[in-house]
């Protein structure tokens, strides 16, 4: 009895020792599949985030002008936003802030614009351009700003249409605020209570788009603040809402 008592005792050690060797390949192998989900969610991720557009190639051109597609991103101050009032309160400026934009070796600040190309419409080349390089997605006003004449940066200074551009601008009212976005290298980004930007805007005929956008928010056609919206696909940039119809969203893009 006692030899078999030995035995009994050896084969319950064995089992158990091949029980807590078989949890920890268990283990293991959890670990293993958890990081290789977190490799493949980060790989993803950078999908998700996509390169910034370079080069002219699909560049868009209207005679001797380079086509620019711009926006002017906003949003009201949550505190103080009731969205049963119109915006034609008259403290809607007190509540209005826009996302500007540095760039290297300047202290002034622009609003996001680029190149507009041939594979987009007007609108959808604003909201990549904000997302690009300001790192925000959300509702664009269909009806634009404006449009505007002025020299590239690079060629300030030189004579004649060289450098030319014409710039179309857009109300683009923030939903999404991203971590990271594409041009963060080269732009940070700045809420700016909308009185404050005349002693920061570096272009004069962005401070006119700034006009046109405390215009549209004040006199538009029965335009409120509206809740912002969670935006149905996290690839979307944007939500055009329609001239017609300022509070209905008839495009994505």
């Amino acid at each position: 009895m006692c030899s078999d008592e030995k035995i009994n005792n050896f084969i319950i050690c064995i089992c158990l020792f091949l029980v807590h060797l078989l949890d920890n390949v268990l283990v293991e192998i959890r670990k293993t599949e958890l990081s290789s989900q977190e490799n493949m969610a980060s790989s993803s991720s950078a999908a998700d985030m996509v390169c910034t557009r370079q080069g002219r190639d699909r560049q868009r051109y209207e005679g001797c002008y380079r086509l620019v597609s711009g926006c002017i991103p906003y949003m009201l101050k949550e505190d103080d936003v009731d969205n049963s009032c119109s915006l034609k309160d008259d403290h809607v400026l007190d509540k209005l802030q826009v996302l500007m934009i540095s760039t290297p070796k300047r202290r002034d600040l622009i609003f996001p614009k680029g190149g507009w190309e041939d594979d987009e419409s007007v609108e959808e080349a604003a909201c990549r351009e904000a997302f690009e390089e300001a790192g925000v997605k959300g509702i664009i006003n269909g009806a634009p700003l404006g449009e505007w004449i002025f020299k590239s940066k690079s060629k300030q200074s030189s004579c004649g249409q060289e450098g030319a551009c014409k710039g179309f601008m857009f109300a683009l009212q923030v939903t999404e605020l991203l971590e990271s976005w594409p041009e963060q290298i080269t732009h940070g980004r700045r809420w700016v209570p909308v009185r404050e930007v005349d002693g920061l805007c570096r272009y004069d005929w962005m401070r006119e788009a700034l006009d046109k956008l405390k215009e549209q928010l004040l006199f538009g056609s029965n335009f409120s603040a509206p809740p912002s919206p969670e935006l149905p696909d996290s690839s979307s940039l944007c939500m055009v809402v329609s001239p017609a119809v300022p509070q209905g969203a008839v495009a994505l893009c």
